[in-house]
């Protein structure tokens, strides 16, 4: 049994890996901002909730997130680009993240392997940008790939089994694509829970720092 801690525990893909995790055995405690008030852009919130946990966690995901904010929807040029909107998603996309990450220390087991892993996406990713658009989202998920990779240089000094990585879980069927999904195809919550799973359970301390998708192979950068 593995105690695991979900940031995010009431979304599509957070709900799937607590039900995932349980399913196998583990022992789960879930933090969302509907049902526990838990406010990953506050820092006074992040304090609070994680101050009172007791831990420490074999795994810690960051599975919050969102595409659409304040029904600001992605960009499709860059002459779309508003600064509140930009900010919003910093906030929730990588601030939120970093905040979680700054008390990863305390969270994470130091006398074996321990996983933290935050929900990243490949638009993220500089060097598979093609197509352009999305400005904000793409930023801020630019962002806390840089976050997670630094993260791990200094995680692994006073935790040397360590692994913290971003992961890409794919294009999953939930409400926070379902106005954006198209003719790309999706796979359920459920499957997504599992794909991102098998990764996290295979990965090694030699791979912290890096940027995964859903079938462990490495995004670039």
């Amino acid at each position: 049994m593995r105690d695991v801690l979900i940031i995010g525990s009431s979304g599509g893909i957070g709900s799937a890996l607590v039900q995932a995790h349980q399913a196998r055995g583990d022992h789960v405690v879930g933090l969302s901002r509907s049902g526990d008030g838990f406010d990953v852009t506050d820092p006074d919130s992040v304090a609070h909730h994680l101050g009172r946990l007791a831990g420490p966690f074999d795994q810690v995901i960051v599975a919050s997130g969102a595409l659409e904010i304040g029904g600001a929807a992605p960009e499709k040029t860059i002459r779309a680009v508003r600064k509140d909107a930009m900010m919003d998603q910093f906030a929730l996309n990588a601030i939120g993240p970093a905040l979680v990450l700054a008390q990863a220390h305390r969270l994470l087991r130091k006398d074996r392997r321990a996983v933290f892993a935050v929900l990243s996406a490949r638009v993220g990713s500089i060097g598979d940008n093609r197509l352009g658009g999305w400005i904000s989202y793409r930023s801020a998920k630019a962002a806390v790939n840089q976050i997670v990779h630094t993260a791990a240089i200094e995680l692994s000094r006073s935790h040397p089994q360590s692994i913290c990585v971003a992961l890409h879980p794919g294009t999953v069927a939930t409400p926070f694509t379902a106005a954006y999904l198209g003719r790309h195809p999706a796979v359920p919550a459920g499957e997504a829970a599992q794909n991102l799973m098998g990764v996290m359970d295979g990965l090694t301390p030699a791979q912290t720092g890096v940027f995964f998708d859903w079938a462990g192979s490495e995004v670039p950068w």
